[in-house]
């Protein structure tokens, strides 16, 4: 996962990977038939850690808070998230990669749904765009990742601190929330 993180799919290197897990290069192709197999394995991981990051029916202070935490908690993950929204992580083969675009789509679906039903409750402003609000609130969770120079320049401190953390947390909350918040 460090590997791939730090370098994307193309700069990772079956041997840079072995040798950060302290392993015989050729495990990596007999376990997971090479480069291509361990980042398909990740990836299934990673759909089990996203699907319980944070219950469906929880508040958005509550899912702000998880978000946020998910993915300063776990930057070498959110990087891979990165690097494949970059474009740098191929799937195995055409089909498998629609599958995923297909259950991104759905997911992201469904975050947008569930913003609407927050305007509605009034514990998500109904100024802006559902949409927006799940855009803004990817790009703030992802920025100590994204981008680490600026978060420390701007805000003073380590991008993974727990006063960035918490910083923001409250800026979304602020920003976003409705008169519930």
């Amino acid at each position: 996962m460090a590997e791939f993180g730090a370098k994307g799919y193309a700069g990772a290197r079956t041997a840079g990977i072995a040798t950060r897990a302290g392993v015989n290069p050729q495990l990596i192709s007999y376990y997971f038939g090479g480069k291509q197999g361990l980042l398909e394995e990740l990836r299934r991981r990673w759909q089990g850690i996203e699907a319980s990051i944070a219950a469906s029916d929880a508040s958005f202070d509550a899912s702000v808070t998880a978000y946020v935490d998910a993915t300063l908690d776990r930057p070498d993950w959110a990087r891979l998230v990165v690097w494949q929204a970059l474009g740098d992580c191929p799937f195995a083969d055409a089909h498998e990669g629609e599958r995923h675009a297909e259950a991104h789509r759905s997911r992201l679906a469904k975050a947008v749904q569930r913003n609407r039903e927050r305007q509605d409750a009034g514990e998500v402003t109904d100024e802006i765009d559902p949409e927006f609000a799940l855009l803004v609130t990817y790009a703030v969770a992802f920025s100590p990742i994204t981008l680490p120079h600026f978060v420390r320049e701007l805000l003073g401190d380590d991008p993974l601190s727990p006063a960035v953390r918490r910083r923001l947390h409250d800026q979304l909350i602020k920003l976003l929330g409705g008169a519930e918040s």
